[in-house]
């Protein structure tokens, strides 16, 4: 082979692996795969494309978060808002992208645009109902905006699920955290379980995995 027929069969086996950076709570272990350039006359699958488009928008994310964190409100909304628009770009190429869809409500809920970001994680959980990531970010969205009934339904959705001890722990802090602020009683708006088989926790966790935590 030409070493170009190499180089685009290199190219298109490294983003043939999904992303694994469907959670945007702490640190990664790793940089997030940057979009190749030059890359036009590459016929890339619907998927692949999705995924390329997921990367760059975890990219804006990551330094959304660092301008967050350096008060920067407004550059981090414009970042939000870049990683927004390539997060529902990948799942119109790939609407079965659960990962992409929990990237569209987290960064619609970081500009508050909180139907988008509802309908997102919705969405998201409707394709993978195990996916911690969602169900702690669903619960966030739902503190956020004070409604502790059915942010406590998705913590104990969390509660429930044995390898979901991060997200539990998170999501029970944000709750806390309203309540203290807001002089709520400790026990505002506790749920049992949720009813309907969507939002069950799994009886066996630990073989249904939380895909890219």
């Amino acid at each position: 082979m030409t070493g170009r027929t190499i180089w685009i069969a290199c190219l298109l086996g490294g983003l043939a692996a999904p992303p694994a950076f469907a959670s945007f709570g702490g640190s990664k272990s790793e940089e997030p795969p940057r979009p190749e350039t030059g890359i036009s006359s590459v016929s890339l699958t619907p998927r692949q494309e999705a995924e390329r488009l997921y990367a760059d928008a975890y990219d804006e994310i990551t330094k959304a978060k660092k301008d967050l964190e350096e008060g920067k409100e407004k550059n981090a909304a414009k970042k939000f808002k870049k990683a927004l628009d390539r997060g529902e770009r990948a799942v119109s190429f790939d609407a079965k992208y659960h990962e992409a869809w929990n990237l569209v409500g987290y960064a619609a809920r970081k500009l508050k645009d909180y139907d988008r970001a509802l309908a997102a994680y919705e969405k998201c959980l409707a394709l993978k109902p195990d996916y911690a990531p969602a169900r702690e970010y669903l619960g966030e969205a739902y503190v956020e905006l004070g409604k502790l009934d059915k942010a406590h339904e998705q913590l104990a959705w969390l509660e429930r699920a044995a390898a979901a001890t991060t997200e539990a722990r998170d999501l029970k802090k944000a709750i806390a955290d309203y309540e203290a602020a807001h002089g709520a009683p400790a026990d505002a708006g506790k749920a049992g379980a949720p009813a309907d088989s969507s939002q069950a926790a799994p009886a066996d966790t630990s073989a249904s995995g939380h895909g890219g935590r």
